[in-house]
């Protein structure tokens, strides 16, 4: 029996998410709840705890960052996810280790290769998308900071006490996932950030073919902005430095839309994460727009333990995005 076609009208609008760190996985899991035909390419520059053993021991991708957004997007119970994010707090060779890093490490070493185990692994967890790594190799990142000094390593750079100036990554022609740029070419909609500006998403976007696939895109691009600065990497940004920095790194206009926080953030929570050097992202709407990027400016923020976006009401913004811009296409 013939199989029929399906045409652009009935299939689910494609999305591809860039980025890395915890608010990337937070976002996904209001994503993954919306009609939405899903990619995550995730950073693979982490350098530190677990995924820096296991990178510098068993020669693979750091599996951090992976495994965060693998779990964001699973169809699986609450205790499963719960296992799979348990640190040992003990034992020697395992205090440190992720249950769900070992796993991709396992995974890796089964299949042969580490975008294989991804793969595996997500088939395991019933994911809904498609989760993968910028690059099939690890990224070494490294910062010039704006005393000239060159800082080695993702987990080092915000440590360095000096404002970045730029980052690079080495090798610097690495070659991206063919799946990645595939994807990036039949999106509708690629959506970077939230997450740490200059240690997860600036290092996606310093793969070579992976920013010209964006810049080449017809789709709609969109940047989700950081609720709070981030010490040692974006002290004092405002939205619009957060922008100035992505276009000083790829040299051109990426974004048609920047969503943004502009609810009240508690004075006790902002009392707290003053403590250790973070506040507010401040938004300098005008700045913003005169550049050219629409803003959607709402409430977006829960507190629990950490400041984390709403993931209901971003997921909600994004998808009204997505549909207007396939509306417009059709």
């Amino acid at each position: 029996m013939k199989q029929k076609r399906t045409t652009p009208e009935e299939r689910l609008p494609r999305i591809v998410v860039i980025g890395g760190g915890t608010g990337l996985s937070v976002m996904l899991r209001g994503l993954k709840e919306k009609p939405l035909d899903i990619t995550a390419i995730v950073t693979v520059a982490d350098d530190g705890g677990s995924s820096g053993i296991l990178r510098s021991e068993l020669q693979m991708p750091p599996p951090g960052d992976i495994r965060n957004v693998l779990i964001a997007l699973a169809d699986v119970e609450p205790l499963l996810a719960q296992m799979l994010q348990y640190r040992f707090n003990t034992g020697a060779g395992l205090a440190g280790h992720s249950l769900g890093n070992l796993m991709l490490a396992a995974m890796t070493e089964i299949s042969g290769d580490f975008v294989t185990g991804v793969r595996e692994l997500s088939r395991v967890l019933a994911v809904r998308g498609r989760v993968l790594p910028a690059a099939g190799q690890a990224i070494v990142l490294h910062a010039e900071m704006e005393d000239g000094s060159i800082v080695t390593g993702e987990s080092n750079i915000p440590k360095a006490g000096q404002a970045i100036k730029r980052v690079f990554i080495e090798p610097a022609e690495v070659e991206p996932l063919e799946e990645a740029v595939e994807a990036i070419r039949e999106a509708d909609a690629i959506l970077i950030g939230p997450g740490s500006l200059y240690t997860s998403i600036i290092p996606n976007l310093l793969v070579p073919k992976l920013a010209e696939a964006i810049v080449e895109s017809d789709a709609v691009k969109m940047f989700v902005c950081n609720v709070m600065t981030q010490p040692g990497e974006t002290d004092d940004y405002s939205v619009g430095d957060h922008l100035d920095a992505v276009h000083a790194h790829i040299g051109k206009h990426l974004f048609d839309y920047v969503i943004v926080n502009n609810g009240e953030i508690p004075p006790q929570v902002q009392e707290r994460y003053a403590e250790k050097g973070a506040k507010a992202v401040h938004l300098d709407l005008e700045e913003v727009q005169s550049r050219g990027y629409k803003v959607i400016a709402d409430r977006l923020v829960l507190f629990r333990t950490y400041l984390r976006h709403d993931a209901a009401r971003l997921s909600h913004h994004i998808y009204q995005l997505v549909e207007d811009w396939m509306n417009r296409k059709r």
